[in-house]
């Protein structure tokens, strides 16, 4: 065994030592510990503090109200949200960063209905919203919600199950583009036009896909897409999300959730709406300005990187991880739940094992920071920015030991 460990050791340093992405670990704020939990919450990028600072003892301390103009806080949302654009592959223009993922899945999917339906006949024809039945709970919550109000019937599947229950009463379908407990990446283009080819929109949740690998919105013509920014595009705990409405549905965008931000004339005050032009219509209330300036700040650790990178390394990383695993673990103490095949893993790896709290509770204890899933799953997050393959031998290392 330690032939072999001492192999792999060796191997993780030669890594380490060509990956174009080593520098960027510099740009954060880590310590000793294996951090692999970037999945759920994002290392702080080293920058924000002093951003955060700035914001407020002279934008907020020192101009105060008019920081909304002479600061660009009011232009933020829009602002931002070009800055996430081409990290998931969209043109300037049709994403609006604000609310959380939550809120944003329900503007998005009520929207998908409503452009779904024949404007002339509203209570006639596409009455059905698919959803992936082995979502996030909240989008599975939000689902549901959401045809009470549209008068649908709500149709959970597997995603794979997706194509055989599409038909001409299909409104809107809500996918997750990656599993959160096992990583499996599901098939964003081919789904896509499955959906489109029934006539229906799709609406994509992003959560565990956006800043770990390339996703190519516009390429494969998504209608909506959400998704949170802090996991892997390290915005902080509660960072507000995106809202992203392809450029030629923007017109027909009718949000359920309209609100002075999202009018045409904000300061107006007029009662009657009149929504604003293009990816604006999703705004809603006053941006949450603090939170928002720091996720601006940390979009700064993306300048210079190509996702196409991102995700070479974060498949390196993965790959490797579970080599070490099988090298170190003793035979039958884990499950890979992780596909093997590239194109369907996301950026985590995800094992089946006896007793995984109390497993995971140890291993943090020794500095190696994952997450549990009930009943029995320990996730492991690589996000390629900052996490080394010799955080990934360690990871196993301590792992094999613990269940020794």
């Amino acid at each position: 065994m330690s032939d072999v460990r001492d192999q792999l050791r060796s191997e993780a340093e030669a890594l380490d030592a060509k990956d174009e992405l080593a520098a960027k670990r510099a740009e954060f704020v880590l310590d000793e510990t294996v951090y692999l939990d970037g999945n759920s919450l994002g290392a702080l990028p080293a920058n924000v503090p002093g951003r955060l600072a700035e914001v407020m003892t002279h934008e907020w301390g020192k101009l105060r109200i008019r920081s909304w103009d002479e600061s660009g806080w009011w232009t933020a949302p829009e602002r931002i949200g070009d800055r996430i654009a081409p990290l998931v592959g969209a043109a300037p223009g049709q994403i609006v960063v604000g609310d959380s993922t939550s809120v944003n899945v329900f503007k998005a999917l009520v929207a998908a209905v409503r452009i779904a339906r024949d404007p002339g006949n509203p209570s006639e024809g596409r009455d059905e919203i698919v959803v992936d039945a082995t979502t996030f709970p909240t989008d599975g919550y939000i689902a549901e919600s959401a045809t009470r109000l549209t008068g649908c019937r709500l149709i959970p599947v597997a995603p794979g199950d997706v194509p055989g229950v599409l038909g001409d009463r299909t409104a809107a379908v809500l996918l997750n583009h990656a599993d959160y407990r096992t990583g499996r990446l599901h098939d964003l283009p081919g789904l896509t036009a499955a959906v489109h080819a029934a006539g229906a929109l799709v609406v994509w949740d992003l959560c565990h896909t956006a800043g770990a690998l390339p996703v190519g919105l516009d390429e494969h013509g998504v209608d909506l897409a959400v998704g949170c920014t802090y996991k892997y595009l390290n915005g902080g705990p509660g960072s507000p999300a995106y809202l992203y409405v392809r450029e030629a549905l923007q017109p027909r965008f009718d949000s359920p959730l309209p609100g002075w931000n999202s009018h045409a004339e904000p300061f107006g005050m007029r009662p009657e709406f009149e929504a604003a032009d293009g990816a604006l219509r999703g705004r809603v209330g006053t941006p949450d300005i603090l939170s928002m300036l720091a996720l601006e700040a940390s979009l700064d650790a993306w300048d210079g990187v190509s996702v196409d990178a991102v995700r070479a390394k974060s498949l390196a990383l993965t790959d490797f991880f579970l080599r070490c695993v099988g090298a170190y673990v003793p035979t039958g103490r884990v499950e890979s739940l992780t596909p093997a095949a590239h194109a369907e893993r996301g950026s985590q790896v995800a094992l089946r094992c006896e007793g995984a709290g109390d497993v995971m509770k140890r291993l943090v204890e020794q500095g190696v920071v994952g997450d549990f899933r009930a009943p029995d799953v320990l996730r492991f997050g690589f996000t390629p920015l900052y996490v080394s393959f010799g955080d990934a031998e360690r990871a196993a290392r301590v792992l094999a030991s613990t269940l020794a």
